[in-house]
């Protein structure tokens, strides 16, 4: 704990007084992009910004130290944090307040310091609403399965039914976080418009779109969430991992002609939304979502241009 601690602290101290400092809490964050994304968008806005990483695995300590980085973190004057799997659920008991989205959604990834106090927001279900309406416009709605019901499950399947999703359908190898999570969206929404799902061969098969919302495909959890042979052409496919930019998923659904989103555009657009509560400044996301296939090596596939966005 003390040495992840430290290097919070470190990177305060090297920072000039007037640098917004701002950084990432999770486990398996080395490839994160974010760094860049934040730090390069502030000097063209003609801020100084540091976005530093708090690697959990890096640091040897367990998801729930994240209530010691964040205090830690708000003692050393950051702006504020993002944070990430495994730890958007467990940040809530550290928190003095939470925005109305992340109330909703029990799940933060982005903590803003104000006046000694921490602020939870929940970037994620906006950022993908605003990657599905942008890189998939045309898409059926009707009926979408959700694998995940941790944090991301909560934001993406909040996100789908805000925009007009049907139904969604949520499994998760935890059947009873599963049912929870489909619960709370039953309650917001409707009981007619989420349910747990019960076989995922046959509701895929009756799906329109399928989502994924577990670490499954980053570079450290390689490999695809469901069975290949449950991915048909007629089924729209959208995944949140972003590193690679081109998971197995989006590969082997795009190889079988379905329509895909690739993760890139919500981790933007979500990226976009921190980046704004973070320094009150608004970026430019198209020119974000650029430099995202710059650093990738390769420009987002989605349906639309990057300056496209609404």
């Amino acid at each position: 704990m003390s040495s992840a601690v430290e290097t919070i602290r470190a990177t305060a101290s090297r920072a000039r007084p007037d640098t917004v400092l701002t950084g990432l809490i999770g486990a398996g964050i080395g490839p994160s992009l974010s760094p860049p994304l934040h730090e390069t968008e502030a000097r063209r806005l003609g801020l100084e910004l540091v976005y530093a990483r708090f690697d959990l695995d890096d640091h040897a300590v367990p998801a729930t130290a994240v209530g010691p980085l964040l205090a830690a973190a708000r003692d050393a004057g950051y702006r504020g944090l993002n944070i990430t799997h495994p730890c958007k659920q467990l940040v809530l008991e550290h928190l003095d307040e939470l925005s109305a989205d992340a109330t909703a959604l029990a799940a933060v990834n982005t903590v803003v310091f104000r006046d000694g106090r921490a602020i939870g927001h929940n970037t994620d279900w906006s950022g993908f609403a605003r990657a599905l309406r942008t890189g998939l416009p045309d898409v059926d709605l009707g009926t979408v399965v959700v694998l995940g019901a941790g944090g991301a499950g909560a934001a993406v399947t909040h996100g789908l039914l805000t925009a007009g999703a049907g139904h969604v359908r949520v499994f998760d190898v935890d059947t009873g976080r599963a049912g929870a999570l489909a619960a709370a969206l039953a309650g917001r929404f409707g009981a007619e418009r989420a349910s747990a799902g019960a076989d995922l061969a046959t509701d895929v098969a009756a799906a329109d779109g399928l989502v994924h919302a577990t670490p499954t495909g980053m570079a450290a959890h390689p490999g695809l969430p469901l069975p290949a042979g449950l991915l048909r052409p007629g089924l729209w496919v959208a995944e949140v991992v972003y590193r690679p930019l081109e998971t197995e998923l989006v590969r082997t659904a795009r190889a079988l002609g379905a329509p895909v989103l690739e993760g890139g555009r919500m981790a933007v657009f979500q990226a976009a939304e921190a980046f704004t509560l973070f320094t009150g400044a608004e970026p430019d996301a198209g020119r974000m979502l650029r430099h995202l296939g710059v650093l990738t090596g390769d420009t987002p596939r989605e349906r639309q241009p990057a300056d496209v966005l609404d």
